[in-house]
């Protein structure tokens, strides 16, 4: 594993993140210290993240949603 000094690491950050990213980790070392490990994280590709609409289907809002517990609230804000 690579291992780079911080300067160095501030100069090349993006090409070592780029390398970090095909599978090549590396460690950030202060005056020859390890002090943090770049890796690549698993994370889904922008496009394919879908989070609207996954329980379409599968619930059901009532008619009258917008008027449940009307009363109750009409007496909280009336007192």
């Amino acid at each position: 594993m690579e291992i780079v000094n911080m300067h160095e690491a501030k100069t090349r950050l993006s090409q070592l993140v780029d390398k970090a990213s095909k599978g090549e980790p590396f460690i950030i070392a202060r005056a020859g210290k390890p002090v943090a490990r770049v890796s690549a994280i698993d994370a889904p590709d922008p496009g394919s993240a879908r989070r609207l609409g996954f329980l379409k289907g599968q619930t059901r809002v009532p008619d009258d949603f917008d008027r449940m517990a009307e009363g109750e609230i009409s007496e909280l804000f009336a007192s």
